[in-house]
């Protein structure tokens, strides 16, 4: 299938590592002008040197302030892509509150806040797609992921509240939810073949994600390809939240 942006401007959080920053260069592919954000300035630099065309935003989005004035500044946005999470693993019982306020800052705020902005320019145009990266552990109970799981959950909710919210102006929000990612990270925490084989060993695919894999969900669904998905929450898990 044949997907181009050419025209429109991308806005992509957490774009410095992982899901985000190959999505960032996928989006360049199709034609689209894209923002990459990230708290780190190092990821940002090594984005821009493989990718010139690439525009950087450096800004920690736990800071409802900065960030809010780092994304009024990117003028309009045609496309925006919530990438960016902090995640922790966390045994209910042993919780306390600064966990807590740090998933929550970045899981669920922060996408409150970009997305605030950037449907103000996308209503005047009555035309947007805004996509949410949410978990599998935002549709099922995992264990050792309460607060993770939490903010997941209550992704997957604002993405439905905001696309009936934001339907009628002509923007369509969706979420796409991968089981484990095989990023650079991701393969730290699945090292251990016994904890990788007992996970696949719950997705009837038997293996994990690639982050290519998350990127097509996301380019599709930012397509005029997908012009009637709205409000849909889309597993890329290999079947684990069928079972």
């Amino acid at each position: 299938m044949d997907i181009k942006f050419h025209g429109e401007r991308a806005l992509v959080t957490g774009a410095g590592r992982g899901i985000g920053r190959a999505l960032a260069k996928k989006l360049v592919e199709c034609g689209a002008q894209v923002v990459a954000l990230s708290k780190t300035q190092a990821n940002l630099d090594s984005l821009k040197a493989e990718v010139p065309s690439i525009h950087t935003v450096c800004v920690d989005l736990a800071n409802w302030d900065e960030t809010k004035k780092a994304v009024q500044g990117l003028g309009d946005i045609d496309l925006l892509v919530n990438n960016a999470a902090f995640g922790i693993i966390n045994t209910f019982g042993t919780i306390g509150p600064e966990d807590f306020d740090k998933i929550f800052a970045v899981n669920v705020k922060a996408v409150i806040n970009v997305s605030q902005i950037a449907a103000e320019g996308m209503k005047k145009k009555r035309k947007g797609a805004i996509v949410n990266v949410s978990s599998q552990a935002g549709m099922v109970g995992m264990k050792d992921h309460a607060l993770y799981g939490a903010s997941k959950g209550a992704l997957d909710q604002l993405t439905r509240i905001m696309a009936l919210e934001l339907g009628p102006y002509q923007i369509r929000v969706n979420s796409v939810n991968p089981t484990v990612v095989m990023t650079e990270m991701a393969k730290v925490g699945w090292s251990d073949p016994v904890k990788a084989a007992d996970m696949k060993s719950k997705i009837p695919l038997g293996r994990f994600c690639d982050p290519e894999h998350v990127v097509n969900g996301i380019i599709y669904l930012l397509s005029d390809k997908a012009d009637m998905i709205n409000g849909a929450i889309l597993p890329i898990d290999g079947g684990f939240t069928a079972c």
